[in-house]
């Protein structure tokens, strides 16, 4: 199992790396945490009673409750039967929005799933979905619905291409999902946007990449935050890092403002 933070991007070998690549950068247990966090969507794949042992996928809402997926679902749905009948399941969960949909980020997850029974593991179950799915609350106490919990296992998480690992049970249950994962992209549209120029001066004054025309803001995170550079050699992937641990946008803007200002001054002594 690997779990390296930061992989080369596919397509860049034999290049030279740009930037730092030991920058502190999210692990994939990370990165897979606060993707199944913010999307709250999947694919449920269970084994199917009819037709007999085929897999059988569906779309289900979910939410984490200490890192196992909470789903509630209904008793005349065909996942729901399966699983009475074999607890092995799978979650498949995926981003979308990009133009070429394999470079989306997806998690998988593996494990047994079982019916929550009434009491306080039930009360924690029901907090979370309806922490994640407020408008569900007007069905939550139909009797053909009930709470369910897949039990991690496993996770296979893939971050586009060239970015893919395993990732082990005690880090997955061990990682938090990102803080600035619900305002990255306002930071990222904010940044390119307005301040285009700011970036290019990062690229020019921290990275190799020092015949840089333009750039743009691609994720930012807790850690840090990576750009595409167009340079001679066409768009290069960048990646810097702040000075310290960020958790909301203030301090994205504090780190970046501060970033600005070393970067001309590193310029202007060049």
């Amino acid at each position: 199992m690997t779990n390296d933070a930061h992989a080369r991007p596919v397509g860049d070998e034999g290049e030279e790396l740009l930037y730092d690549p030991d920058v502190p950068t999210p692990t994939h247990a990370e990165r897979a945490r606060t993707l199944v966090t913010s999307i709250g969507t999947g694919t449920l794949c269970t084994i199917a009673k009819e037709p007999k042992g085929f897999p059988y996928g569906s779309f289900v809402t979910l939410a984490l409750d200490d890192g196992n997926a909470v789903l509630l679902i209904s008793e005349l749905a065909e996942h729901t039967k399966n699983l009475r009948a074999d607890a092995r399941g799978s979650l498949l969960v995926a981003e979308g929005g990009k133009e070429d949909p394999l470079a989306n980020g997806r998690v998988t997850l593996l494990g047994n799933c079982k019916n929550i029974a009434e009491g306080e593991e039930n009360e924690r179950a029901r907090r979370s979905y309806l922490g994640s799915h407020p408008n569900a609350a007007y069905y939550v106490d139909y009797k053909d619905f009930s709470f369910w919990k897949l039990q991690v296992e496993s996770v296979r998480y893939i971050g586009g291409y060239g970015r893919m690992s395993w990732v082990s049970r005690d880090d997955w249950f061990a990682a938090e999902p990102d803080p600035i994962a619900p305002h990255a992209r306002s930071i990222m549209d904010h940044m390119n946007n307005d301040h285009a120029p700011r970036m290019v001066d990062y690229c020019k004054a921290f990275t190799k990449a020092r015949d840089t025309t333009a750039a743009s803001m691609t994720a930012v995170d807790r850690y840090g935050f990576e750009m595409s550079a167009l340079t001679s050699k066409g768009p290069r992937p960048i990646r810097l890092t702040f000075s310290q641990l960020i958790a909301t946008p203030e301090d994205a803007r504090r780190e970046m403002a501060a970033l600005a200002k070393q970067a001309r001054g590193l310029l202007a002594k060049s």
